[in-house]
């Protein structure tokens, strides 16, 4: 026997309204992530180290996810602007921030900050560490570290340092060899790696102190001389280059990272899956190598363990930079 009539209607209504929902645009993706373009945060300009690792995870997301991940530069006050942006930004999953450790140096550096690093985010992985790489215009005559503070010391008028600007890690690292040193030496900011790097190939300025990324291809094509890497080994981007320690400078030393955050209250099913993706992404055979080769070293962490570290980090740069009474400008 044949379903009643109601029940045969019921069942017509039942399948044709199922068949409507599947075609419906959005209505099955709504719960999929990502559904649309993801925006990824980049507080620097362009060329500087945050911009290049953001540019190969953001390439390799899209791969992953189907959907397309793009950098959006949003460069000042020392990361700040751009990380305020992210702070503001819906907690949909739709805007991701990639940062240095500028995210936990600025708020003892600053008066005010448009974020707070303990409840504005939640963190999705430590990506990459990396460090700060000192090279010299191939117009100065020193080769060595030694050798350049000996010039530094004999006619400091010659000599001044460039940086991706107040409070950066070649800031900071600057800032630690000057103060232990006692050398005069000027400071001159920019907004980006990029601009600062340039500066000291153009010859305007005679020292630059930025992170291997955007540094390397410079050192390779002979614009810029790598003098030491503020790390505890060497760089396989730059394995004749040998460390601060090695030059006789071991408390010169500085673990230069880059971590993916989402605005507070995205949920948890998606940090996991970038935390996943991020992760796995890393390991890929020719990611991996294009890290290595541009200084960075994967490093991947769960988002509690990079919480924690956030916590940490907070707390230590704090003390440095009242210790060595760095300001912003």
């Amino acid at each position: 026997m044949g379903l009643p009539v109601r029940n045969r209607m019921k069942r017509r209504t039942f399948i044709a309204g199922s068949f409507a929902l599947l075609a419906a645009p959005g209505i099955v993706r709504a719960q999929a992530y990502p559904a649309r373009p993801v925006r990824m945060i980049v507080p620097f300009g362009p060329g500087g180290n945050a911009d290049v690792f953001g540019r190969i995870i953001a390439q390799k997301l899209s791969e992953e996810f189907g959907e397309p991940f793009y950098v959006e530069n949003v460069s000042g006050a020392g990361g700040n602007i751009g990380v305020g942006r992210a702070a503001q930004a819906a907690p949909d999953g739709y805007t991701t921030l990639v940062s240095p450790p500028s995210f936990v140096i600025n708020p003892a550096l600053y008066d005010k900050v448009p974020y707070n690093a303990r409840t504005s985010f939640d963190a999705v992985t430590l990506a990459v560490s990396t460090t700060v790489v000192l090279a010299v215009h191939p117009s100065v005559p020193a080769q060595t570290l030694g050798e350049l503070i000996a010039l530094i010391r004999s006619d400091a008028s010659k000599y001044n340092y460039a940086t991706a600007g107040v409070g950066s890690p070649g800031h900071i690292v600057g800032e630690m060899l000057r103060q232990s040193l006692s050398l005069d030496l000027v400071h001159i900011p920019y907004n980006s790696a990029g601009l600062a790097i340039g500066s000291t190939v153009a010859g305007h300025t005679t020292i630059c102190l930025a992170a291997p990324a955007p540094i390397v291809p410079q050192v390779k094509d002979g614009n810029l001389r790598a003098l030491a890497v503020a790390y505890k080994r060497r760089l396989r981007a730059l394995a004749d280059v040998p460390t601060t320690a090695e030059a006789g400078y071991p408390d010169i030393e500085f673990d230069n990272w880059f971590g993916v955050f989402v605005p507070a209250g995205t949920r948890e099913d998606i940090i996991a899956a970038l935390n996943r993706d991020i992760v796995k992404s890393m390991t890929l055979p020719d990611v991996e190598a294009r890290l290595l080769m541009l200084g960075f070293e994967p490093v991947g962490s769960t988002p509690t363990a990079f919480s924690k570290q956030v916590e940490i980090e907070l707390e230590k740069w704090a003390k440095i930079i009242r210790a060595a009474n760095i300001k912003s400008e």
